[in-house]
């Protein structure tokens, strides 16, 4: 006969072994995710900084301090209220909406297009579309520009950066495109069968099952127009009216060079809505991104 006998351990040796084994499990954690650690802080650490530094006096801003003294939160109030601050935001909001909104529309049918029918040529199109991606912008920029003021006297405003996104982009027809060859043709037979055509086919089969690659162009598009600031500044520079964020920010800069904290608070107001929607929009557009890479 054997008599087992359990031993306890002091309530003090026990919270010592529990604290020791979650140090070794946070230790452990940190050396499997180290690189992944660094990589955030090198991101992360400029946005703190911007910050911080937003929040400071106009006298501590300009010496080596990284700690406010005092947070000064109305200098996101002084920002706001700029003149000129809230047309920027305007003009920003429309260009990218609509630009995205133009994009989306116009390049989904090439995309289809180029994915599901055969024709002739279809080959040499798709050619065209990815050398329109290797061709920069700044290329054709004198003989667009001289087009849009000479013939149509449209400069000074946003409307030669909107109106071409109606005629398709090179880079979004690429991505959709590949995304639609993943999609199999069964499910377009089956439609073609109960008596849809190509366009019902299109709005009622393929946009479904393509909101994912369509949340990835949308957010590449509208980060874009967002960020842009060398078409405003070609075309939109002579008339205070029509300046963009990116571009009224550089001249927010000038007239507050000496006032650091008011240009780090204008600068996270015109990122934060960036962030902010990618940090909702992050998981579809990840699986947009992937997806469209699967099929060539």
């Amino acid at each position: 006969m054997t008599i087992t006998s359990t031993v306890r351990l002091p309530a003090p040796a026990r919270s010592t072994a529990a604290r020791t084994a979650r140090r070794r499990a946070a230790l452990h954690w940190v050396a499997v995710h180290s690189l992944a650690v660094a990589a955030a802080l090198f991101f992360l650490l400029p946005f703190v900084f911007v910050l911080l530094t937003s929040v400071m006096s106009d006298r501590q801003a300009l010496t080596s301090d990284l700690w406010p003294t005092e947070w000064h939160w109305g200098n996101y109030g002084k920002v706001w209220q700029t003149p000129g601050f809230l047309t920027w935001w305007r003009n920003t909001l429309l260009y990218a909406a609509g630009g995205t909104l133009l994009t989306v529309v116009s390049s989904l049918p090439v995309a289809y297009a180029l994915a599901k029918f055969r024709f002739r040529g279809r080959n040499l199109t798709l050619m065209a579309v990815i050398s329109m991606m290797m061709l920069p912008p700044q290329v054709t920029v004198i003989p667009m520009y001289l087009f849009w003021a000479k013939q149509l006297h449209l400069t000074g405003s946003l409307w030669p950066l909107v109106v071409p996104m109606a005629f398709g982009d090179a880079f979004s027809v690429f991505l959709l495109r590949q995304f639609l060859l993943t999609i199999p043709k069964e499910y377009l037979e089956a439609a073609r069968i109960d008596g849809c055509g190509d366009l019902r086919t299109l709005v009622k089969v393929v946009l479904p099952m393509a909101r994912p690659a369509i949340a990835a162009v949308a957010l590449f598009q509208f980060f874009y127009c967002w960020n842009d600031y060398f078409g405003p500044q070609i075309y939109a520079s002579e008339n205070p009216g029509a300046w963009t964020l990116s571009y009224g920010l550089e001249s927010f800069k000038g007239a507050h060079h000496t006032n650091w904290n008011l240009t780090m608070a204008a600068t996270l107001l015109v990122t934060a809505p960036v962030l902010v929607l990618f940090f909702f929009a992050q998981k579809a557009f990840i699986e947009g991104v992937t997806l469209t890479g699967v099929k060539g």
